[in-house]
């Protein structure tokens, strides 16, 4: 009975052993196991970083194209009828220089282009978008044509003046340039001009040109010269300056998208630039002439459908970007950042806006009208005088005891 014992116990005691290697065992794959997980997680992360860094330094590889020699063309002809500086009040003349000149000019038959970094791309919601508006929340408005509310809920808010219901074949004005306050990186605050067909269903040309401060493009809060174009309301085609195919530019002075000095002081100085574009009669394209003398290039008339022929609809004036955290209106400022009514030196303004008719000559618009979603944010006041011609003051501080 004892030996029976002694035996069931050795057996007992050598299942509990054996029970405990396994378990032991089983504990061994199973960390294996999961340490491979572990592993090919890590694997995987490091792959897609991999292709994301690939992607990036192959897009930056398109971007920042070898300087290459340009063929110098002009347009056939200018608009008649242009204003001259000569009509300015502003003390301190035109804001012709940019920043980059302080370190020297570009080698003959070359052109000046900003070039982009990784850290650039990387603030862009995807690699493709990068450069490029939204396809729904970026349109001009336009005021007789788009809905309101879906501008106000777009977060971009305007205060412009506009001309529409006849053939336009370019537009011209004076903008006066600041540096407006962004609160938000994903905001911006601009000044420009719209030359405009078709409609805002998908099928929208546009081409656009001023100055803007754009952190979430730029990296920074300077004032920048820029364009954009679009041949699908900002679907597939179009991007700002020289981000992408479109956009010819002839000039090796001006850089796209580099800073405007100085800009203008509160109650102080006060600096503009004047920009053209117009649509040449024999070529067909749409060119660009910043200040004066400096012819920067064209958009070829194959970009565009509707604008192959015309534009429908002019617009000069200011937009911005309203995210609206919390449900609150941010201080992003249009302009100046104040409001029309402070005049001259302390409000931002539009001057000498003019159209290009069929005839190629420039002239006052006929049937000015005004436009803002929300005058307690920003707001748009126009007149006319012998020495400005047709202008407007514009511009706003965004939040403020009215505007929340």
């Amino acid at each position: 009975m004892a030996m029976a014992l002694q035996k069931n116990g050795g057996t007992n005691g050598l299942f509990i052993i054996i029970i405990v290697i396994i378990s032991l065992g089983g504990k061994a794959m199973a960390g294996r196991q999961s340490a491979f997980a572990l592993d090919e997680a890590k694997v995987d992360r490091l792959r897609q970083q991999e292709q994301l860094h690939l992607d990036i330094e192959n897009h930056l590889k398109r971007l920042n194209k070898p300087a290459v020699k340009s063929i110098q063309m002009r347009p056939s002809v200018h608009p008649d009828g242009l204003f001259t500086t000569s009509k300015t009040t502003t003390p301190n003349g035109p804001a012709l220089p940019q920043l980059w000149h302080q370190n020297g000019g570009c080698p003959s038959q070359t052109i000046p282009i900003r070039r982009t970094h990784k850290q650039d791309i990387l603030r862009a919601s995807n690699i493709e978008r990068f450069g490029r508006k939204k396809p729904l929340s970026a349109r001009p408005p336009g005021p007789r044509s788009a809905d309101p509310d879906l501008l106000n809920e777009s977060g971009h808010q305007h205060a412009i003046t506009f001309v529409q219901g006849d053939k336009y074949y370019g537009a011209k004005a004076t903008i006066n340039v600041w540096d407006p306050k962004i609160q938000l990186s994903n905001e911006f605050s601009l000044s420009q001009l719209w030359i405009l067909a078709g409609s805002f269903d998908g099928d929208l040309n546009s081409i656009e040109a001023g100055w803007q401060v754009s952190p979430d493009l730029y990296g920074d809060n300077n004032t920048r010269l820029f364009t954009y174009w679009t041949s699908d309301a900002y679907q597939a085609t179009g991007c700002y300056n020289l981000l992408c195919s479109g956009f010819i530019q002839v000039n090796s002075e001006i850089a796209m998208g580099a800073s405007i000095f100085p800009v203008s002081n509160y109650a102080g100085s006060q600096y503009d630039i004047s920009i053209l574009v117009w649509k040449d009669p024999k070529e067909g394209n749409w060119w660009m002439q910043f200040g004066n003398n400096n012819v920067l290039g064209y958009w070829p008339a194959p970009l565009f459908s509707y604008l192959a022929d015309s534009a429908s609809m002019i617009e000069w004036g200011g937009e911005v970007v309203n995210s609206e955290p919390d449900g609150e209106h941010t201080s992003t400022q249009m302009g100046s950042g104040h409001f029309p009514n402070e005049g001259f030196g302390k409000s931002s303004y539009f001057k000498n806006i003019q159209v290009v008719d069929g005839s190629n000559n420039l002239r006052a618009p006929k049937g000015l009208g005004i436009y803002t979603e929300a005058s307690s944010c920003y707001d748009v006041q126009k007149g006319y005088n012998s020495a400005w011609g047709n202008y407007f003051y514009y511009g706003g501080p965004g939040k403020n005891e009215d505007c929340s």
